[in-house]
């Protein structure tokens, strides 16, 4: 009786801000790796992942702590600011899933454009010069510059991946969006349970 209720509560809402730790651990290696490494040149990127990163490690301590010691204000802090993350996270997801093939190709170009060391990134990675148009009298970080005329255009390598980066991006942000309101609803039951171990009498 006491498993299906108060125990199992705390322990499902436990184990899913573990899992929240070790995937923002994750992120912020991931992002720390490929800076090392020099897979990724671009601070805005490094800072932008460790940032999320950063942030989803505070709100699973937040929900582990309140979970822990069955502390109302935490649980409730946590659960309000998971919802906004589900709603978040929820909407960026569906809009990746819904982005047709012109849709797809403006986003990158407007991005391509908005940083060049991530144009650097791009080259050096996909071994591709410009964007739409290779142009003979810059600079480029790929390989094939050495014969530019063995060089394709970025777009072309981009435009063959977006759609399935974006339905994968779109697929485990709804996956982890429906943990997240799953965590909502665990926190919800879980702060109008009463502690077993506290007067049977006080409300908690």
């Amino acid at each position: 009786m006491v498993c299906g209720g108060f125990i199992c509560t705390k322990n499902a809402l436990s184990a899913l801000n573990i899992i929240y730790v070790m995937v923002s651990l994750l992120l912020i290696g991931v992002a720390a790796w490929g800076k090392w490494f020099g897979l990724v040149s671009s601070i805005s990127v490094v800072a932008g992942v460790i940032s999320v990163g950063a942030f989803l490690l505070l709100v699973a301590f937040v929900g582990l702590c309140g979970a822990l010691k069955h502390q109302q204000i935490l649980l409730f802090f946590y659960m309000i600011i998971l919802f906004l993350v589900f709603v978040l996270q929820f909407s960026i997801s569906c809009a990746c899933l819904a982005l047709n093939k012109d849709q797809q190709n403006q986003l990158l170009e407007v991005g391509w454009n908005k940083s060049e060391s991530t144009q650097r990134d791009v080259e050096k990675t996909l071994n591709c010069c410009g964007y739409s148009s290779v142009d003979f009298n810059s600079s480029c970080a790929a390989e094939c510059f050495r014969n530019p005329a063995s060089c394709i255009t970025c777009s072309t390598i981009l435009q063959t991946y977006a759609g399935e980066v974006l339905r994968f991006v779109g697929g485990i942000g709804l996956f982890f969006s429906f943990t997240e309101i799953l965590g909502v609803w665990l926190t919800h039951k879980y702060r109008n349970l009463k502690d077993p171990r506290s007067n049977p009498g006080a409300f908690l």
